[in-house]
């Protein structure tokens, strides 16, 4: 077995300095056995931890890293603008590179607002959605997350379409009564809550593929349906991209759906590792914004030039030509090796994957749309699953709701030895 001595002893030491250990929740391995793996470097596709075991990554830390770690043009990028200082507080050059980019190749929105995390670009777009439209409630979907801010840590109630009720204490329950919870891929609950509530709804917030909670793909169609309805009832479509965005296509999945919504928030990528999130909109609901508007948002670290600087240098990687025709291809040719040995010898387990992210399931659903199709106790197999491959030497978020993702840095030959490594942990745990 490998060695976790200096993991265990560190996560001892960081059970006396942080809550439970983490600075967030999931990096606890709660849902997998034996202490964290506390990582000391990374490099392509491979991560290192204080035990010097040496890991294949498709944790990415949990998306951002398109390019694999330590990529030589973000590493260098990095550098070159820490030497000019780290944070003004004030405008920079690199503020208007990024943007200019990220607006030159994105048809869905005319301005964009830096600020620190997706969590920040959420919350602060869904202040947005509510000056622009001078209503207060949002309809969110059971399954999706967006953040921890207090008004989407809410959970479905009884019923199609529900107020939510709060999932996590310290959150009162006045700001989940303005939060309608509905099912995904359900027409019939979304008609419902915009009749009850007619004229009431400032947006409709969705991840638009679903990779918070298993990977709940959702069809074209549901979406267009989507914007459809919001369309006519006066609605903002608000597509959470943070995890989609950059990573299915430079302009995330309205690009890959073909499907434009009212608000788009972003993350992960564009900050090349770094902190940063965004969101976007037209010039219109944009413009309601501070200082030209009366909504208010603000940060010191908005636009921050480190990070600024690390999107800039992956972000051109990422626009290099057949970039995520690529990057799909070595994805599918991984995740087919897999499920063609799982279904030859008839294992309750499926990959589901779109673009570079895939999801383990063990299931033989075709597809998986609703958060209550999950099987909770599937999530002891997953544990024997992570246990084998941590073993073989690969990693994977800690977590069997969690999707994984291929890098650049993957190489074909290095998906084709890593598959050969889950076929081979696939046997052992059915065996």
């Amino acid at each position: 077995m490998i060695s976790r001595k200096n993991s265990e002893q560190l996560f001892e030491k960081a059970k006396t300095l942080f809550p439970g250990g983490v600075n967030s929740p999931v990096r606890a391995f709660k849902s997998v056995d034996g202490a964290p793996l506390f990582i000391a470097k990374g490099d392509g596709c491979h991560i290192w931890d204080e035990d010097g075991n040496k890991f294949v990554d498709f944790c990415c830390s949990w998306g951002p890293l398109i390019l694999g770690h330590n990529h030589p043009a973000v590493r260098e990028a990095i550098v070159s603008t820490v030497a000019n200082g780290t944070s003004f507080g004030a405008p920079t050059k690199l503020e208007n590179e990024l943007g200019a980019l990220i607006l030159a190749n994105n048809p869905f929105i005319d301005k964009i607002r830096f600020v620190s995390s997706g969590t920040e670009a959420v919350m602060s777009a869904i202040r947005l959605a509510r000056g622009y439209t001078k209503r207060d409630k949002i309809i969110k979907f059971d399954g999706c997350y967006h953040g921890h801010a207090d008004s989407l840590l809410v959970k479905a109630g009884s019923g199609l379409a529900t107020f939510g009720t709060s999932s996590s204490a310290g959150v009162p329950e006045a700001f989940s009564k303005e939060t309608i919870v509905v099912p995904l891929n359900d027409e019939q609950a979304i008609l419902e809550a915009v009749k009850k509530y007619k004229d009431q709804i400032a947006c409709m917030i969705i991840e638009p593929i679903p990779a918070n909670n298993g990977l709940l793909l959702q069809k074209k169609e549901y979406l267009q349906f989507l914007r459809n309805v919001c369309t006519e009832n006066g609605i903002l479509l608000f597509f959470d991209e943070v995890i989609s965005g950059f990573r299915v296509a430079f302009a995330g999945a309205a690009a890959y759906y073909g499907i434009k919504p009212d608000i788009i928030t972003y993350g992960k990528i564009i900050g090349g590792g770094m902190p940063v999130g965004a969101y976007g909109a037209s010039h219109q609901i944009m413009d309601c914004i501070s200082p030209v508007g009366n909504v208010y948002q603000a940060g010191t670290l908005s636009g921050n030039p480190v990070a600024m600087a690390a999107g800039i240098a992956q972000l051109n990687e990422c626009l290099k030509p057949d970039f995520y025709k690529d990057q799909e291809n070595r994805t599918k040719l991984f995740v087919d090796k897999i499920n063609t040995h799982a279904k030859a010898r008839n294992y309750t387990f499926e990959i589901f994957t779109i673009g570079s992210i895939f999801w383990l399931a063990f299931s033989k659903k075709e597809a998986i749309r609703k958060a209550d199709e999950i099987d909770g106790a599937t999530m002891n197999d997953f544990k024997k699953l992570y246990a084998l491959l941590l073993e073989k030497g690969i990693y994977l978020g800690p977590s069997g709701y969690e999707v994984g993702f291929v890098s650049a840095a993957h190489t074909a030959e290095i998906l084709n030895t890593c598959a050969d490594k889950f076929c081979a942990a696939l046997d052992e745990v059915f065996a």
